[in-house]
């Protein structure tokens, strides 16, 4: 609409341009006395027309160019838009699928860090345990080491005294079987 307006409006004026410039060159004319003047003012109308035509094809052609740009444009962006759009839509699924996993993971290590937690505290305690039972095993063991090597000395002191004495035995074997426990 806006080409018809302006083209139109364009002839109006460049015709109205020409009919003064017909006008100067008919006065011109008959001061000179060559061509007459009507014949003058119909050459300058035809030259007129002729260069309106020109133009107005010119903004045609320009003109359909400029529609053909915009329409393959308009083409492409929409094309552009529907695939961002769907990239988008599959940006946005990744997103909460990630925010889900995320969610699972923090649950999952805030439920390791608390099994870490109470594994070091079952350490410590165990380690305090073992502490004391291999501290009540050393004083057990340095006991039953002194008690042995009394009965060794003491049986070989009564070896070179080499006589025979019957109540020693069974008092030997006492003290043995009280000093030394029945599982060791």
């Amino acid at each position: 609409f806006w080409l018809k307006f302006s083209t139109s409006a364009r002839l109006d004026r460049i015709e109205h341009t020409f009919a003064m410039r017909g006008l100067t060159c008919f006065v011109a004319a008959v001061a000179a006395g060559g061509v007459t003047p009507v014949q003058k003012v119909v050459q300058l109308l035809n030259g007129m027309l002729e260069k309106g035509k020109k133009e107005k094809h010119e903004e045609q052609v320009q003109f359909a160019a400029y529609k053909q740009f915009c329409d393959d444009t308009s083409v492409e962006k929409a094309r552009a838009i529907k695939e961002a759009n769907e990239q988008v839509e599959s940006l946005e699924a990744l997103i909460g699928k990630c925010e889900a996993t995320i969610e699972k993971r923090t649950k999952e290590i805030a439920q390791l860090d608390e099994d870490i937690s109470v594994y070091e505290g079952d350490l410590k305690a165990t380690t305090a345990v073992r502490k004391m039972e291999h501290n009540d095993y050393q004083a057990t063991h340095k006991d039953y080491t002194e008690s042995v090597d009394a009965l060794t000395a003491a049986i070989a002191i009564i070896k070179k005294k080499a006589y025979d004495r019957k109540q020693a035995a069974s008092m030997l074997l006492q003290v043995q079987q009280d000093l030394v426990p029945a599982h060791a």
